[in-house]
């Protein structure tokens, strides 16, 4: 079973995370932040991946930390369920559009985190989301699994729009990334012979 569990708590934030790799695309989402529960269910659906979040945060300052620390704490389950990497396909890429948006995602599980993140948001919030926490969670998943992640906007006119496609582009890239390569079963996808 390619699963994981993780409990990250801070004074800011309780944090549970459970995911399911080899999942049908179920979530179970309570982090008190409607909008983000609606983006994360993206990722499972579109991942085929089964999630749980259970999200405490200090909301009443803002959507900031719990936001983020969703994103430590999913990236940290992310690594430990996928584990050393043998026989994944590695990389995973996805363009995904919503009526007039359009967004490219490009994900490589190389063990070094980087994100490089160009969504120009037409406007600041969607609802009362932060549509800066976009970028804080893919910042935060990205550091704590280790991985590479492009994130493009390419065009769109919504904000909710835009945001959407990017988390469903996630969702199929990550798909496409853990999926299992049969051409390599058991061979670590790198070069280095370690991810």
């Amino acid at each position: 079973m390619r699963s994981a569990e993780v409990q990250r708590n801070t004074l800011e934030t309780r944090i549970r995370v459970k995911v399911d790799l080899d999942g049908s695309g179920k979530s179970q989402l309570a982090t008190g932040v409607g909008f983000f529960d609606h983006m994360l269910d993206q990722i499972a659906r579109h991942g085929m991946l089964d999630l749980e979040v259970e999200a405490q945060g200090d909301l009443h300052i803002d959507a900031h930390h719990t936001v983020e620390d969703v994103g430590i704490t999913l990236g940290q389950a992310l690594a430990k369920a996928w584990g050393d990497k043998k026989g994944l396909v590695r990389y995973g890429h996805a363009y995904v559009p919503l009526d007039e948006a359009l967004s490219r995602v490009v994900i490589d599980l190389s063990g070094r985190p980087g994100l490089t993140f160009n969504v120009p948001f037409v406007r600041g919030t969607i609802g009362e989301f932060d549509v800066d926490l976009v970028r804080e969670f893919f910042q935060g998943v990205v550091n704590h699994a280790n991985i590479t992640v492009h994130v493009d906007n390419l065009r769109g006119d919504n904000a909710h729009h835009q945001a959407e496609t990017v988390f469903k582009a996630f969702g199929r890239a990550l798909r496409m990334a853990i999926d299992a390569d049969a051409r390599a079963a058991g061979a670590i996808p790198s070069t280095k012979g370690s991810l």
